[in-house]
């Protein structure tokens, strides 16, 4: 840490407790005996920066995992959902799946003109099929 300052028994504990302990922010400064002053001192604080920033990136790294590790079974269940009886249901799932395979912020960028997700023709059809027949459900409905 920046200068040999290091951080406070008190304020590694309201850090983990942020972060594990299920509450709040009021509730974890109230267990903690922490005034909102105080915490916010500590917001401006460097080192308390840096070492809240440390935890928080751990948490999202963490839960990215999870999301990965659950990614094949959730455009499973989109594409079984583009057989629902509910034209809305399959509608959404869709446009779920078109925006899963489009262009990512995080895929290097690509020609213009190659865009396109790459989906297999009979997935294509499929959504655009059930994209048609909603906007003609809708259609008919007005």
């Amino acid at each position: 840490m920046t200068n040999g300052k290091m951080l406070t028994k008190k304020q590694r504990a309201v850090i983990e407790d942020l972060f594990t302990g299920g509450a709040d922010e009021q509730h974890v400064l109230d267990r903690h005996k922490i005034g909102r002053r105080v915490y916010e001192k500590w917001q401006a604080d460097e080192v308390f920066q840096r070492a809240f920033d440390i935890r928080l990136q751990k948490e999202r790294r963490q839960s990215e995992v999870i999301i990965a590790r659950y990614a094949t079974v959730a455009a499973m269940k989109l594409v079984q959902l583009t057989d629902s009886q509910n034209p809305e249901t399959a509608r959404k799932a869709c446009l779920d799946i078109i925006n899963l395979l489009g262009p990512s912020e995080e895929r290097p960028s690509e020609d213009p003109a190659e865009k396109t997700p790459d989906l297999s023709p009979e997935l294509t059809s499929r959504l655009l099929t059930v994209l048609a027949e909603n906007e003609g459900d809708k259609r008919s409905d007005q």
